[in-house]
């Protein structure tokens, strides 16, 4: 991790500040700059765990930040140590530690046993510029809560990245859900994984979510979520242009905006429009890019050299193509809206289904734009499999949405997501 201290600025010391105000430290406003206000709270942080209190956030300090972000720590029973006891200490459940340590018995706790403790804290932030990196993190933290889960990857970006899906529920109703296909709508992301981890919460626990049975939920379908589709391209927007980046004086080119990646990138690293290369209607979405201004790689609306031209696409198509999904939503931001119809193909109950989602949601129910009518995720799913297939476009405003906004959009679309496999 890099080091960060007075000056610093970005996605990375939004985390600390958000970490650092949870536990009880006042790092000042969440803001992403490493001020007097943040270096005090670092101070006081570093004293109260033995650290050398130079107010920088170096390995060392990294080093325990971390046990928190993960949201565990790794214990070794010591002797006289109860799971009431340990919990105290790390403010949390027994529940939440019989959960991360199946077949633990807690009334034989041998010295020297390896368990895991849950800190008392949530996994997912919402409250910071959500990067890829980020979510890595807060997945193997979940993983390592509720152990329960499927973790899986379908594919790779063109950097590398894991493109990662998360399965919720053993049953056989399939359903599917993914974001950040646009790397300026990332917000969608932690939109998905604060929905894992409350969904897996809730299952843990035994309660119900608005008043759905989530175990009920779990045991009759299968709900697959891919947060991530375009981790390149969020990092690129969150991050910035990083000379290392083996793409750095082409994206150089194709940004002609004269604004920021931060403000005007969509695609990913490659300057393909990624919900714009998909099978259905692709030639048409390539007849549309004079008329857009489009000429080649860019921010936004190039639809590649071909269709699923891009390993971002292709896993998903291909993931997709692994499943038998019931219906499938596809996040983008922004505008409160959710369409449905794909070249008038009007799957069963798909038009019913949208309308029981906007009751749910508050979005209205529309026809799709000219620019975004051809060759997205859900236009091709409807095409292959005649299907329900939504895009649900939360929030409202000019893309990247404020995280401030996050809370109204979670609200708005929990019900739909535990809806999707029961309606």
């Amino acid at each position: 991790m890099e080091t960060l201290r007075l000056g610093s600025r970005g996605p990375n010391v939004k985390l600390i500040q958000s970490l650092l105000a949870r536990i009880g430290y006042n790092p000042g406003p969440v803001d992403g700059i490493f001020g007097q206000q943040t270096r005090q709270a670092v101070l006081m942080f570093q004293r109260d765990n033995g650290l050398i209190p130079d107010g920088i956030v170096g390995p060392a300090t990294w080093n325990i930040f971390e046990k928190f972000l993960r949201g565990y720590d790794t214990y070794a029973i010591r002797p006289g140590d109860t799971l009431y006891n340990i919990a105290r200490r790390y403010y949390t459940t027994v529940n939440a530690i019989l959960t991360a340590n199946p077949g633990i018995n807690p009334m034989n706790l041998r010295v020297g046993q390896i368990i895991t403790v849950p800190y008392g804290l949530d996994v997912v932030f919402t409250d910071i510029d959500y990067t890829y990196g980020i979510m890595q993190r807060d997945i193997q933290g979940l993983k390592a809560r509720y152990p329960f889960i499927e973790v899986g990857i379908a594919g790779k970006s063109v950097l590398g990245k894991n493109l990662y899906y998360i399965r919720l529920g053993r049953g056989p109703v399939e359903v599917f859900y993914n974001g950040a296909h646009h790397a300026l709508e990332w917000i969608t992301t932690p939109l998905l994984m604060k929905f894992i981890e409350n969904f897996s919460r809730a299952y843990s626990a035994g309660s119900r979510i608005r008043g759905y049975d989530v175990r009920d939920i779990w045991n009759r379908s299968s709900i697959y979520i891919m947060p991530m589709v375009n981790p390149d391209g969020v990092d690129l927007v969150l991050e910035g242009l990083k000379p290392d980046n083996p793409y750095y004086e082409e994206l150089l080119q194709w940004n002609d905006t004269g604004l920021p990646f931060s403000q005007v990138w969509q695609a990913n690293i490659r300057g393909t429009d990624l919900n714009r290369n998909y099978p259905a209607s692709w030639e048409e979405a390539k007849a549309q890019e004079p008329q857009l201004g489009v000429d080649g790689p860019g921010p936004t609306r190039y639809g590649g050299p071909s269709p699923l031209s891009e390993p971002e696409t292709q896993a998903v198509a291909d993931f997709t193509r692994r499943h038998d999904f019931k219906l499938v939503i596809a996040y983008h931001s922004q505008g409160r809206v959710i369409y449905w119809l794909y070249q008038n193909i009007r799957p069963p109950r798909a038009f019913e289904i949208a309308q029981i989602f906007s009751r749910a949601s508050g979005y209205a129910v529309s026809d799709v734009p000219y620019a975004a009518a051809y060759a997205g995720y859900k236009d091709w799913f409807v095409e292959e499999y005649e299907r329900p297939g939504y895009t649900f476009e939360v929030g409202i405003g000019r893309n990247p949405l404020p995280i401030t906004q996050f809370d109204t959009i979670y609200q708005n679309n929990e019900e739909v997501m535990l809806l999707a496999p029961i309606v």
